[in-house]
């Protein structure tokens, strides 16, 4: 099971490095292999080897920034035009049922370190204050409850270039127009959510001019909207409006009204009773309006990109990658590696019902890492280090 996935992983991978150093190119591999023995940094594999941690880390150098992200954006946008393929040869209606969206999200990484590239004062909303880390702004591809990402970018507060995420994601996104139709695939067509905060009537603009028709956005309650004429804030529109049963085949109570907003202009707002218990409401920025029901459809899959984050920082922890410099993208090519090593196990039969972390286990119980290095991997200072152990 696993030596088919390290397979794929070899075949699929080897091409983008084709032209690259064979040896940083195996490490990385090992290194994205290590997650599921429990090595999570080039640290704790050197330890495991029994060599000194600079010959890892200076093998890790062979590469250049640009590389490196080029790298990692192109095998991501391949990974999930090979999952898109087989569901858009079918039916609209599989389509619908797929939940295809193009999820947006920012997460911030925790970091004490100085030396860190892009590591400045942010936001975290995990934290609810301000805190010291790496905000990474992503970009993610949801299908049949999968999750996989396509585009990813740490943010820096200084540069020559823009810094504003508004205009980061739009850039991000040209990118991924441009990519996915050179893999025969109009990504225009799917829905795009993403929070309120990046969201403005400039960014809305710019994303139809891109081919984007359907955008759902979360509404925050301090956001003046008119409707029908009255003005008032949307805290004030959750009391007064009131939400009816079985509207649009909506399982909870909702309502749906045309809205004009300063910071957004015309849109659709949808409200709609959230658990029972607390009102929220959702922003349509469609060139053409969606339905209640579409628009409920579509922001169901928003979470997955939360869920996302949460396996990158526990389950991958992201948090103990600590390479300094141009090692910044490094060591997110070899989470994300591990990550999508996890989902092609995932894929097979013998480990459907299973979690990533539940896969994780039977893998360590199943096989030696040590053996697995010498049976795939041609690194001969790693397999037999010195005897001096430098």
């Amino acid at each position: 099971m696993l030596v088919r996935g390290l397979d794929w992983y070899f075949v699929a991978f080897k091409e983008q490095f084709r032209r690259g150093d064979q040896g940083a190119f195996e490490l990385v591999m090992f290194l994205s292999l290590g997650h599921f023995f429990g090595i999570y940094n080039p640290k704790q594999l050197a330890d495991f080897l029994g060599i000194a941690p600079q010959r890892l880390y200076s093998e890790l150098k062979a590469w250049s920034l640009y590389r490196l992200k080029k790298v990692l954006f192109h095998f991501m946008v391949k990974q999930a035009a090979e999952a898109l393929r087989p569901i858009l040869a079918k039916s609209a209606a599989t389509h619908s049922r797929a939940g295809i969206t193009l999820a947006v999200d920012n997460s911030v990484i925790d970091r004490l370190g100085r030396l860190l590239r892009c590591t400045w004062r942010w936001y975290s909303g995990r934290a609810k204050k301000v805190v010291n880390g790496q905000e990474l702004l992503g970009i993610v591809l949801t299908v049949q409850g999968w999750v996989f990402p396509l585009h990813l970018l740490f943010v820096s507060k200084q540069g020559r270039a823009n810094t504003d995420k508004p205009s980061l994601l739009i850039s991000m996104f040209k990118q991924l127009v441009e990519a996915f139709r050179q893999e025969g695939i109009d990504i225009t067509l799917f829905p795009i959510t993403l929070d309120s905060w990046y969201a403005s009537q400039d960014l809305k603009h710019k994303l139809h001019s891109l081919g984007f028709h359907k955008i759902i956005v979360a509404g925050k309650s301090n956001y003046v909207l008119t409707i029908e004429g009255n003005k008032q804030d949307a805290a004030s529109w959750k009391k007064t409006l009131k939400l009816r049963q079985n509207q649009w085949g909506i399982e909870v109570p909702a309502c749906r009204k045309k809205a004009l907003s300063p910071t957004f202009g015309k849109i659709v707002v949808f409200f709609y009773l959230k658990r029972t218990t607390k009102t929220y409401y959702l922003m349509d920025m469609s060139q053409i309006p969606l339905r209640g029901a579409e628009i409920r459809h579509i922001w169901k899959q928003h979470h997955l990109i939360e869920w996302f984050w949460k396996t990158l920082k526990s389950t991958f922890k992201i948090k103990e990658m600590r390479l300094q410099q141009e090692g910044l993208y490094t060591g997110l090519v070899i989470k994300i590696l591990a990550y999508l090593l996890a989902l092609r196990l995932k894929a097979q039969r013998a480990f459907s019902k299973a979690s990533i972390t539940q896969i994780m286990r039977k893998i360590q119980r199943n096989y030696d890492l040590q053996t697995l290095l010498k049976q795939h991997f041609h690194l001969p200072y790693l397999i037999t280090p010195p005897q001096n152990g430098t």
